[in-house]
């Protein structure tokens, strides 16, 4: 059974930068879709960023627009966050979760995605 692991979370200051990894024990993401999710103190969990493996096709909050990219590392197999310009509002713990073998739709709805990582959590002090 396929488990995802997330790297790279600490505390930062408002203005860093920083890169989540999310890598797959049972193999790589061909044929997947990926998202990273976050979920604040007292907040429900929002979607983040997506990306298609297959093709590169990519997806963003609007929150995260022009300061996150998410993008694949095909060397290692896994996918990666990079942070931009963190602010406090970013403060969150990060998840990364994979779709069912041939999604398409870069979803983001955290229903349409069924495995999780235990996530890694992000802190942005101003």
């Amino acid at each position: 059974q396929v488990q995802l692991i997330e790297s790279g979370g600490r505390l930062v200051q408002a203005g860093d930068s920083l890169r989540l990894s999310c890598a797959a024990s049972g193999g790589g993401f061909g044929g997947y879709v990926v998202g990273w999710f976050r979920q604040a103190p007292g907040k429900e969990r929002e979607f983040v960023a997506a990306i298609k493996w297959i093709g590169s096709n990519t997806n963003y909050a609007d929150s995260v627009k022009g300061r996150f990219i998410i993008s694949r590392e095909t060397v290692k197999g896994s996918v990666a966050l990079q942070m931009n310009n963190l602010k406090p509002e970013d403060t969150a713990v990060y998840y990364c979760a994979r779709s069912s073998y041939g999604s398409s739709f870069l979803s983001k709805t955290d229903s349409d995605y069924n495995y999780w990582g235990r996530g890694t959590q992000v802190a942005v002090s101003s």
